[in-house]
């Protein structure tokens, strides 16, 4: 396949080299003359493992070459593949200038050609760019999207060093696209790569690599935090994080990867302030643990604000303890906020079909009676009284039996606070962090 490539920096040399290698025509385009010039003498723009090779050798072969003539380098190829630069601007935006020109070019390009054309935004782009940059090209082209062209969200999951390596072997191949035409094309590209291919929507795909880079920034963190803590301790700390990462059930999981309500319980909250005590003791800054069990207080406010603005004042809830399958409701968010509406003066039902009034005992006992003395006058196990007399109904627990209340009760307004389904459509249901 005929392709070109606009931006021979990091991204651009190891997928213009890459691509040349499973047998596609390669132009390379950029700005810069010095780096057209090393193409063109079969000289990769970067230094990069394995990289100088494969330049050379495709150069060889003639399947790449440099240009500044992008109209000419739209012409000749089917798929252009944008991997320009984001650079940070001063507030922390990323600058789509160089995407933005690369689209107008792009569109120029097209102007004086008749056959369907392809651009994959390869770039680190923010939700919406890709709708831009086909505005961008239809203006430019006077051709009209996935009519004259399509517009194809691709991201990129390279790393400096690794980056050939990670080229042929990504976690997966993300594409999407209004176009199916398009995606079929661009599968063409990568059908060598031996990696699932995964189809989202074009949003989600312009997201996810501001997901990942964050985690990662964030795993690195965490673990210095947690290694400043063990050397004060006179502890190993690469032995305490390699007995951590052996744990794939829960730690190197995706288990707790899944947004939604406060985490609760006898073991997070306790231990969390444990950590983060006994590293302020050791006179040690920690500010990601210390900022944890805040980022959890924003999120119960987030749910009470869901109820509050609902104007109603008779609230149902669905679910007390911290999780479902258990009757432990200590430090369960729910009761925390169960406690500010029965202050507020809302009257109050509650569900829970595991948390019975003559069982709560010892901890249980001593956590409600300091919390909500007056439990037994609202928590019940009639599922269906608590359902009809409530105009508002809040979900915390992913129970079959309460997935259909949408249907079933379409006039009342449901909170989900544990994505119940994931095929929410009437218009008084809300989802936490959906």
């Amino acid at each position: 396949m005929n392709i070109s490539l606009f931006g021979l920096g990091y991204v651009g040399c190891v997928s213009l080299g890459c691509l040349a290698q499973a047998g596609h025509s390669l132009i390379g385009v950029d700005l810069i003359d010095s780096k057209i010039d090393m193409i063109n003498s079969g000289k990769p723009t970067i230094i990069e493992k394995d990289i100088k090779n494969i330049i050379y050798s495709n150069w060889k072969k003639g399947r790449i070459c440099a240009t500044n003539d992008y109209i000419d380098a739209v012409r000749k190829t089917d798929i252009s593949i944008i991997c320009v630069g984001t650079p940070s601007t001063k507030e922390g935006h990323l600058n789509l200038n160089y995407i933005y020109n690369t689209a107008k070019q792009i569109g120029q390009g097209l102007r004086i050609k008749g056959n369907f054309h392809v651009i994959v935004i390869r770039s680190t782009v923010p939700p919406g760019t890709n709708e831009k940059v086909g505005l961008i090209i239809e203006k430019a082209s006077g051709k009209k999207r996935n009519e004259g062209f399509a517009v194809v969200s691709n991201p990129e999951f390279l790393r400096e060093g690794t980056a050939v390596e990670d080229y042929y072997n990504p976690p997966f191949t993300i594409l999407a696209s209004d176009s199916t035409k398009a995606l079929h094309l661009v599968k063409e590209i990568y059908k060598n790569i031996n990696t699932p291919i995964e189809e989202t929507e074009i949003n989600v795909a312009e997201v996810i690599k501001y997901v990942n880079n964050s985690f990662h920034a964030l795993k690195i963190t965490f673990a210095n935090e947690v290694g400043n803590i063990c050397k004060k301790l006179q502890i190993d700390s690469h032995k305490v994080m390699d007995l951590f990462c052996r744990d794939k059930k829960l730690n190197l999981s995706s288990y707790y990867f899944k947004p939604g309500f406060a985490y609760g319980g006898s073991c997070l909250p306790k231990d969390l302030k444990a950590f983060r005590i006994l590293a302020y003791d050791l006179y040690l800054k920690t500010p990601v643990l210390e900022s944890i069990e805040n980022s959890n207080e924003i999120q119960k406010q987030i749910a009470f604000d869901m109820i509050e603005n609902t104007g109603k004042k008779k609230i149902g809830i669905l679910g007390l303890s911290f999780k479902k399958g258990t009757d432990d409701l200590r430090y369960s968010p729910i009761v925390e906020i169960a406690e500010i509406l029965l202050g507020k003066g809302y009257k109050m039902l509650i569900y829970d079909e595991k948390v019975s009034l003559s069982k709560i005992t010892g901890t249980n006992k001593d956590f409600i009676e300091q919390r909500i003395p007056h439990l037994s006058k609202i928590l019940t196990d009639d599922f269906n009284f608590v359902v009809s007399k409530s105009d508002v109904l809040v979900i915390t627990h992913n129970e079959r039996k309460f997935s259909m209340l949408n249907k079933k009760f379409p006039k009342k307004k449901i909170i989900d606070l544990a994505r119940i389904t994931d095929k929410q459509s009437h218009v008084n249901y809300n989802g936490i962090c959906w």
